[in-house]
């Protein structure tokens, strides 16, 4: 099955299987208003410093044939990707945002994402611990390595590892739009608040952390305007599967 029409309403796939290469493209739609983006990026970097403009993946290609999802990733900078989020992901820009995220679950059920710092380019959003894929994660063959980006962004963003899980249950595809997000759910060893405590400590002792805080979610209310969307259709579809 093709996964492309952006106006189709959000969906969740399990995932057995990901294929996600990088391949050599130049992203001409972007190109083409390099002038703006720059101009955009200027003011974003004079507002919040801490930003800079390296170089990330943003996938030219999607499919998905059953539980296996595939993928083909070009090179931009961050300015570029910046400026088309900025800008409402825009399909005539025929790429997504493709992405791993550590859904992280207490071991009593509650979730715990992350609250961003204002100093990041997403201040303020809660979601799981994710990251826009860069050329760290891909491997001398050419893959794109999500899951070293998910156990990446998790240690990176919270001090957790996967040491401090008790279960990995795999792979799931939420696609909303040209958002496209490849959640790897981790159950935790220990109960959710206990879990959160830990990593806002953790968080307490860094100089410029990208959370500020740990965010719990235990049932729909605790989902509120700041949740990514993503990370939202994500618990619904998990508590209605439960729910049977």
């Amino acid at each position: 099955m093709s996964v492309a029409d952006p106006a189709e309403a959000a969906s969740v796939h399990p995932v057995s299987r990901l294929d996600l290469r990088v391949e050599p493209g130049i992203w001409t739609e972007a190109e083409a208003h390099r002038p703006a983006i720059d101009a955009h990026f200027a003011r974003r970097q004079a507002a919040t410093p801490q930003i800079f403009n390296g170089r990330v993946l943003v996938m030219r290609h999607l499919a998905l044939d059953g539980e296996v999802l595939s993928g083909r990733f070009i090179e931009v900078d961050f300015a570029s990707f910046l400026w088309w989020r900025d800008h409402g992901w825009s399909p005539d820009f025929n790429v997504y945002n493709a992405f791993g995220a550590a859904a992280l679950e207490g071991a009593d059920g509650g979730f715990l994402l992350g609250v961003m710092a204002p100093w990041t380019a997403a201040a303020g959003r809660i979601y799981f611990p994710c990251g826009t894929p860069d050329l760290s994660d891909v491997t001398p063959d050419g893959a794109v390595d999500f899951e070293a980006s998910v156990r990446r962004e998790l240690t990176e963003e919270t001090g957790l590892t996967m040491a401090d899980m008790a279960h990995d249950a795999g792979w799931t595809l939420v696609r909303d739009g040209r958002r496209v997000a490849v959640l790897r759910r981790l159950v935790t060893r220990d109960a959710t608040e206990q879990v959160a405590a830990r990593v806002r400590g953790t968080l307490a002792g860094q100089a410029d952390p990208e959370l500020i805080d740990i965010h719990v979610v235990r049932g729909a209310a605790d989902i509120g305007p700041d949740v990514m969307p993503f990370a939202a259709t994500y618990m619904h579809h998990l508590w209605a599967a439960r729910a049977g």
